[in-house]
């Protein structure tokens, strides 16, 4: 059987299920635990800067990969620029945003936990969605995948093209999704004044 358009779309609509309750699950893990940094410590606010910084990067990356996926990824193969680099490089920037949503509570180790709790949701829906493709594309997608890792970039492997065709309304939709990482500003500076109000209590408190 024909892997088409609609199974993609499928694999992607689970995508989104399983993150919506991953977030929901990681909330909970936030709304129990803290930093064991004071609130208004120089590296308290060191870590939270570096979090924004990574947010930054994780909507910075995505509008990129954006421009060379141009409505592409379901139609054919794409294989330059950040997908020259790695096969998923969409995913690994939204892992980097992830890190850096973890890391607005003033933990290093809660970033890392939301960092591999991302990596672990993608890496199953990748797996899924190398068997499409893996049957969209045949011998071409089996080449790609031999010399192009999963999600480590491999830099020397760094291929452009002279011009792109460009989707303005996939460009700004990517973008905007991405956007939402920086709600874990907000909400996680909410979390931490109720956990100084004594509304929430934390069980354990994390480096």
């Amino acid at each position: 059987m024909r892997i088409g358009y609609d199974d993609l779309q499928n694999v992607q609509r689970r995508r989104k299920r399983v993150i919506r309750l991953g977030v929901l699950v990681l909330l909970v893990v936030v709304g129990g635990s803290g930093s064991v940094l004071a609130p208004d410590s120089p590296l308290h606010d060191l870590i939270e800067g570096a979090g924004v910084g990574a947010i930054a990067i994780c909507i910075f990356g995505r509008g990129w990969c954006s421009l060379y996926i141009g409505g592409r990824k379901k139609a054919e193969l794409v294989t330059s620029g950040p997908y020259s680099l790695c096969r998923n490089p969409l995913y690994v920037f939204s892992i980097i945003g992830a890190f850096g949503a973890g890391l607005q509570t003033g933990s290093l180790s809660i970033g890392v936990i939301f960092a591999v709790a991302g990596w672990l949701v993608f890496r199953g829906v990748v797996i899924r969605e190398e068997r499409l493709l893996a049957e969209r594309f045949g011998v071409m997608y089996a080449r790609y995948r031999n010399y192009t890792p999963r999600f480590r970039p491999a830099w020397y492997r760094w291929r452009d093209e002279a011009d792109l065709v460009c989707k303005p309304a996939l460009f700004l939709t990517t973008t905007r999704d991405a956007l939402w990482f920086l709600m874990a500003i907000p909400v996680f500076e909410a979390v931490k004044m109720m956990q100084s109000m004594g509304w929430l209590t934390p069980v354990i408190r994390l480096p």
